[in-house]
């Protein structure tokens, strides 16, 4: 898990948590139906969109990114993880 300063904004609700994936991701398959199985608001963004995040992001994806705290939760993580993480939010 690595926690560090995101690229986003700040924003003031839990509508705005990234979940930073690609197409075709496996285990950003995986992320989001731990997200789904929490029932958890989110935006999915695929960082094939941007060059910055391809350079950022390509080995750690998936990643949760809180816009409020800019803090980002990585790959590998689980629902208890999730939880604290959203706890911050």
């Amino acid at each position: 898990m690595c926690i560090s300063d995101g690229l986003f904004r700040k924003a003031k609700t839990v509508n705005q948590l990234l979940l930073l994936s690609t197409s075709a991701c496996h285990l950003c398959e995986q992320a989001e139906a731990l997200l789904q199985q929490l029932d958890i608001i989110y935006q999915k963004i695929d960082i094939a969109e941007q060059e910055q995040w391809q350079e950022r992001y390509a080995i750690k994806i998936p990643v949760l990114l809180n816009t409020e705290s800019r803090q980002e939760l990585c790959w590998p993580f689980d629902i208890e993880q999730i939880q604290a993480f959203i706890i911050k939010l």
